[in-house]
Order: C-alpha cells, then structure tokens, then sequence
C-alpha cells in the first residue's frame, strides 16, 4: 500500500511539473506571468490604501498617547471576522466584481497597521522626546526626525505582516472575478483538475515567502543598525500582542 502511495505522489509530482514546463501555461491572459502581474498589483494596491488610512492617524495617537486601546480594539474587529465572512457580505451589499475583493482585503490588513504603528510609537522612550524638546525641536519636527526613526522597525513589521496576509488571502479575489492566482485553485476545483489546484496553492505560497523575504529586506536596509541591534526584538510584529494594558 506504501508503494502504491509512493507512486502516486511522484506520478502526481511529475504532472505538477509538467503542468509548469507546459509553454501554454506562461502565454496568455490565464498564463503564469499575467495572473502574478494580477495578483502583485491588486495585493500592492490594498496595502498601500491601506498604510495610508491606517497608519498616520495611529502614528498620530501613538505619539500623544491616547486612545490607543479604542483604535486598536476598533481594528480587531477585521481580524475577529473571517475574510470569507467579509467577502460574501461585500458581495451581497455592492454585487460580484473588484471591490467585495478590495474591502475584504482591506479590512484584513487594517488591525497589524494600527496595532503595529500606535505600539511603534508609543514605546518610543520618553527621555527621547525630551531630549529632542531640549534641543528646541517642534513637535512636528520631533516626530519626523527622532520619534518615527525610532518606531520604524515596528511599523515595518506591521507593513510585512499586512503585506503577507493580504498575498496570501488574495486568492479569494478569485471567487469574485477578480483574477489572480486564485484564478488556477478555483478553475481546478470546478474542473477537477488537482495539479492546477496544487500549482496555483504553490504559486500562491511562493509568492507570499517572497514577499516576506523582499519586506524583510527592505527592512534591514531602511532601518537603523544602531536600532536593530539596540532593540532586537523590534524587528517582530506586535500584532496579537498589543492589549488594552499596552495601549493606556
């Protein structure tokens, strides 16, 4: 029975490779290189509308340091919904196309920017801001040039773990039409075809290390060295970790 098992995982192996080597699967609009290009730009365009809303207005309690624990607990709510659950009410209210996509999406990256960006800046130490007051800064000029620089790494790995959750979820844009490399998991299942199903769940999960790996980077390059090796543990997301304690 071992045999036959073994068997059949490097027969199915060997069709999943075919499927890749296949040159009509690399041409077209249903074509690898068209559905990555659809699934980087709708994932991209939901994290930068979403680092847009959600993060300066966190930034801006975290620096005052109130009403944290509303803002954040606010924002968990996107997290205590399914996506899915989202999805299908967005479907039900606006109709099937991009948008139900977009705010499922959008409500999933919302609560790791606000949770990320308001802890960033509100551990920023207090003798810091001092210090800055003392050598005559504003306060505008206090948090753009020592505040922020500070609760970057935070903020970063907020932006990382939105960035990775929404590539990853994408895949139910699909359901509505939206494309991507959804598109392959939910042709398969409709067609029964579980090498298209396996290669699309493969080309989801790749592109979602990627992403992580590409964040990453650009984390330890835009951050300062002094901070990282300062404050190693900055470099982690709080997402899951911010209370209501944490916030006040």
């Amino acid at each position: 029975m071992d045999s036959r098992k073994g068997t059949h995982v490097v027969t199915f192996l060997g069709q999943v490779v075919d499927w890749f080597t296949n040159p009509a699967n690399w041409q077209g609009t249903n074509g690898i290189p068209h559905r990555v290009e659809e699934h980087v730009v709708m994932s991209v365009a939901v994290v930068i509308a979403a680092i847009l809303v959600a993060v300066p207005p966190s930034l801006a309690l975290g620096h005052v340091r109130r009403f944290g624990a509303l803002a954040i607990n606010i924002s968990n709510i996107g997290r205590a919904i399914p996506s899915f659950a989202v999805l299908v009410l967005s479907v039900y209210v606006i109709g099937i196309g991009a948008k139900p996509a977009f705010i499922c999406l959008f409500v999933l990256a919302i609560p790791p920017l606000v949770t990320n960006s308001y802890v960033g800046m509100a551990e920023v130490d207090p003798e810091i801001r001092e210090a800055a007051r003392g050598m005559g800064m504003t306060a505008w000029q206090s948090v753009r040039r020592v505040e922020l620089p500070v609760a970057l790494p935070v903020v970063l790995a907020g932006i990382r773990t939105a960035a990775v959750q929404v590539v990853a979820t994408a895949t139910l844009a699909a359901i509505v039409a939206w494309g991507g490399l959804g598109r392959y998991i939910i042709d398969g299942l409709a067609q029964q075809d579980s090498v298209k199903v396996f290669a699309g769940a493969l080309l989801v999960a790749v592109l979602a290390i990627l992403t992580e790996l590409a964040l990453a980077l650009v984390q330890r390059l835009v951050v300062s060295a002094g901070l990282t090796h300062r404050h190693p543990g900055k470099n982690e997301p709080f997402v899951g970790a911010a209370t209501t304690a944490d916030a006040t």
